[in-house]
């Protein structure tokens, strides 16, 4: 079986915002930041997005042609999974919409034959899944920050989620990779 694994690029307080990345993601650069990002991506064999991340990476990833600044071509041909009922059309390469029977469909992906499917980003759905013991791990690459304002990862009134340290990484500027399992009750 399949592991689905959340991926998601966070400040301190939780904020992910992609409208402010030039203060808070930029300025952490580093190689071994870019190297861990890329990794993360080519271990994959689906990526599993909601309909705001998904339309945001089909604007720029399918126009990257080559490969010097990262994983173009793992991008551009994996098979990717839309959960949304109003997305229409997916004309991202390998992409099929999930409109609906979400938790029944993502199962069946889970009992594939491959390697682990990540959802990157996509804030509401990681919050719908919680509750469905479908997600596997959560990495989280936290950036040395505190916005104070913007979108939040998690929101307040979620169900509370135990979770299990399994592993943990420093790269320079002090970005922490942080990387949970669902505590099973």
């Amino acid at each position: 079986m399949r592991k689905l694994v959340v991926s998601a690029w966070i400040t301190l307080d939780g904020i992910f915002d992609a409208d402010t990345m030039d203060q808070w993601f930029l300025p952490y650069d580093s190689k071994e930041r870019q190297e861990s990002i890329r990794e993360g991506i080519l271990t994959s064999s689906a990526l599993l997005l909601g309909r705001t991340t998904y339309e945001m990476l089909a604007s720029y990833w399918p126009y990257q042609k080559n490969d010097d600044n990262g994983p173009a071509s793992k991008l551009n041909s994996v098979s990717k999974y839309v959960v949304s009922s109003t997305l229409k059309q997916a004309d991202w390469n390998n992409s099929t919409i999930i409109p609906e029977n979400v938790v029944e469909e993502i199962t069946k992906l889970k009992q594939q034959s491959g390697h682990e499917i990540q959802i990157e980003g996509s804030a509401i759905l990681v919050q719908s899944l919680m509750e469905t013991d479908l997600i596997d791990e959560y990495r989280f690459l936290v950036h040395p920050i505190i916005m104070g304002r913007g979108k939040r990862f998690f929101k307040d009134g979620m169900v509370t989620t135990r979770l299990k340290l399994v592993s943990t990484k420093t790269y320079p500027l002090g970005v922490m990779a942080l990387s949970y399992q669902p505590v099973k009750e």
